[in-house]
């Protein structure tokens, strides 16, 4: 169970099933209920991190009130990256990482299209090292990079 669990967690934008959803949920502490296994095999299918409006959009069985809190309770077993586009607000797209408490090795950069307004992940792009003073203590990075994408140019 263990070997597929890792390997449902590290894949990538893929049609996940009932059962992978719900050890994914395990996995991360929290109890699989339908909503939670609804909200999470939306997100993994999805293309690019998603806001709340494009969740409510696509998840029409479930109310705005219900998904914001499904998100809410996977942001804080970091089941989600919250990532603020400088655009409508933020977006959610699955973590990739072990567990809720492995150390986040699903950190990428994100790009936002000021013309379309979509974000879209970019995996192999390498995020530079942030070194901070004395005293300071890094507990997340946002890495957002802004421009035209390659349909919008």
């Amino acid at each position: 169970m263990e070997i597929r669990k890792i390997r449902v967690i590290r894949s990538r934008r893929k049609k996940m099933s009932s059962e992978d959803c719900e050890a994914l949920l395990v996995a991360h502490g929290i109890k699989p209920t339908a909503n939670r296994i609804v909200v999470a095999k939306t997100l993994a299918a999805a293309e690019r991190p998603m806001s709340l409006s494009e969740l409510e959009y696509k998840i029409l069985s479930i109310d705005k009130s219900s998904v914001f809190r499904v998100l809410t309770l996977f942001r804080e077993h970091h089941l989600v990256h919250v990532i603020e586009d400088g655009g409508d607000g933020v977006r959610y797209e699955l973590c990739h990482s072990h567990d809720g408490h492995a150390e986040d090795d699903d950190q990428h950069v994100h790009f936002y299209c000021e013309r379309c307004h979509r974000t879209f992940c970019l995996h192999d792009t390498p995020i530079p090292t942030v070194s901070l003073p004395e005293g300071y203590r890094l507990t997340s990075i946002n890495y957002m990079v802004k421009g035209l994408c390659p349909e919008c140019k």
